[in-house]
């Protein structure tokens, strides 16, 4: 592994500083590819406008109409975060809308993702007149012509990449379909809903909808579309950037949905002090339980309910599921592990009959950074017979492009599959898996540039003394930070005064620079440092007894 540093432009680090952007954060944002300070306003002016996303119009139409007529409408969920709060985000405006509208998760054991038929046939039940997909859709072909063969129109809000045929649906938004010129391709499933929720509002004005009542301030479901997007690790792009601080900000406020509230007050963290990180390690996970371990309707419920109690009870029985997450999760690592130890260097592709399907996902991002090779993980499904993989990738590979190849080489080999370049899911029949395995490394071999197989910690530089303050930590934690836009990592030069476990899994480390010394953590390593170190680390804020105080947190060391 190799410790290397961002490299930034002088003359857009110094017109960031000019505009009163404070010198640290104009080296990072230089180094980010911020060229001034107007990418920084995240404010809702400065966000895009939905009209250049195809096919918003039409569903704000199709919407509006059905609100209109009194019409059923069933929103199709997904099981992840993402998701989940796009489901919310729907519910709740269009309720306030005064749609009738109700919800629906697929249970991911026994139908799997997205619009199946058999989705649809349960959906059927309820009798919808407009089916709405939230987070998945885009490839659900045979999902889409049932519905019509049922007479029930579908709308598909979606932002993952289209397959060769596009469903013949009533209408199709997805940032990602071909001839959509909405210039932010990473936006979220979540973000796509919030945008087609403007535009309904936008046709429904037109229509003196609200005439004589009060209007529904789609600002205050923000905190939805921030949680949403930064669980989905999708790419904080200067829109996502945008979406996250506005939700942040109403969480700050004390502003927050009951659900988001409950679920931070799950995880012990203030409101106050809400960060990006927050939501990905904090709330984020405790509503994916759902999705992983049983029925993500406990957490759909969460975040749609009004009533303070019942968010909170389903808040802790999010974290319970969590604390099961995690417990089957090391179980699963450590069997990995021990199958790694008889694998060549290359292996990418695990499977182990005991593993459970709603886990394999995190098992492989725990693995694609141990490898630092893209990595996909099998456990068998619901059915018996055949395996529900989850893949996670590496900068210099595109996942679904790769599973692409593969299907293309070996026909029917892989049942379905969908994703994107960081992410993927899949299905094979447990018969194909060495064959899968045989093809799977046989493409990365071809696809994955050398260059990507080099293992890097990219840093921000050295850290001034004078930067390395409480003051200084807060402030890099209000910041927006997130996939595509990393938290800062510094480098330098220490020596290493003293070393001892902590938590059984730990090292407590305090580092001597220039005479000044520094309380430092080396979290789920156990390696010995030795006297002196060139570390990559971050800083960060540590809270112990109610008192607070500034602590690196080291990444990386080299000798």
């Amino acid at each position: 592994m190799r410790i290397v540093e961002r490299r930034y432009a002088d003359a857009h680090r110094r017109a960031l500083v000019d505009a009163g952007i404070h010198p640290l954060l104009a080296r990072l944002y230089a180094a980010r590819s911020i060229r001034s300070a107007a990418e920084l306003r995240y404010e809702p002016g400065a966000l895009l406008p939905p009209a250049p996303m195809k096919g918003i119009g039409a569903a704000a139409k199709l919407l509006a109409d059905a609100i209109q007529a009194g019409k059923r409408l069933l929103i199709v969920a997904d099981y992840d975060a993402d998701g989940a709060t796009a489901c919310a985000v729907g519910m709740r405006a269009l309720r306030a809308f005064g749609a009738e509208v109700r919800f629906l998760v697929p249970d991911r054991f026994k139908l799997g993702y997205g619009l199946t038929p058999e989705l649809v046939d349960i959906a059927a039940q309820a009798k919808p007149d407009i089916l709405i997909t939230v987070d998945n859709g885009i490839a659900s072909v045979e999902g889409v012509a049932r519905a019509a063969h049922l007479g029930i129109a579908t709308l598909i809000t979606d932002h993952h990449l289209p397959g060769a045929e596009l469903p013949q649906a009533a209408c199709i938004v997805n940032p990602n379909q071909p001839g959509c010129d909405f210039p932010s391709k990473a936006i979220a499933g979540v973000g796509v809903m919030f945008y087609v929720m403007l535009a309904l509002r936008a046709e429904l004005r037109e229509r003196n909808h609200f005439r004589g009542r009060e209007e529904f301030n789609l600002g205050s479901l923000t905190d939805l579309v921030a949680l949403g997007t930064v669980a989905d690790v999708v790419p904080l792009d200067a829109n996502n950037r945008n979406l996250v601080a506005q939700g942040l900000r109403r969480i700050r406020a004390g502003r927050a949905q009951p659900g988001i509230a409950a679920l931070l007050r799950a995880a012990g963290r203030p409101f106050a002090e809400a960060a990006s990180f927050d939501l990905g390690f904090a709330a984020g996970p405790r509503l994916n339980a759902a999705g992983r371990l049983a029925d993500m309707r406990l957490g759909i419920e969460c975040l749609i309910t009004d009533d303070e109690a019942r968010a909170a009870n389903c808040a802790q029985a999010l974290d319970q599921l969590n604390r099961e997450r995690r417990k089957i999760e090391t179980q699963m690592l450590d069997q990995a592990t021990d199958v790694l130890k008889n694998l060549p260097a290359s292996g990418s592709s695990f499977f182990e009959k005991s593993w459970h399907e709603g886990v394999v996902g995190i098992l492989a991002s725990r693995l694609k950074d141990r490898l630092h090779l893209p990595v996909v993980c099998f456990a068998r499904g619901a059915d018996g017979v055949n395996l529900k993989g989850s893949g996670r990738s590496i900068a210099g590979l595109h996942l679904r492009d790769c599973l692409d190849l593969v299907a293309k080489r070996e026909p029917g080999l892989i049942l379905r599959f969908g994703g994107h370049a960081q992410a993927a899911g899949l299905t094979i029949a447990e018969s194909g898996y060495e064959r899968f395995a045989q093809a799977f490394e046989r493409a990365l071999g071809e696809l994955l540039p050398a260059e990507a197989r080099t293992r890097t910690v990219e840093t921000d530089g050295s850290l001034e003394p004078s930067d390395c303050t409480l003051q200084v930590a807060r402030m890099l934690e209000a910041e927006i930070w997130g996939q595509g836009f990393p938290q800062p990592v510094f480098c330098d030069t220490f020596a290493v005064e003293s070393q001892r476990v902590v938590g059984e899994r730990h090292l407590k480390l305090r580092l001597v620079k220039d005479g000044r010394r520094f309380e430092a953590m080396r979290f789920g390593a156990l390696e010995p440092l030795p006297a002196r170190v060139r570390a990559a680390y971050r800083l960060a804020v540590n809270e112990f007894n109610g008192l607070k105080s500034v602590q690196l947190n080291v990444e990386h060391f080299e000798p």
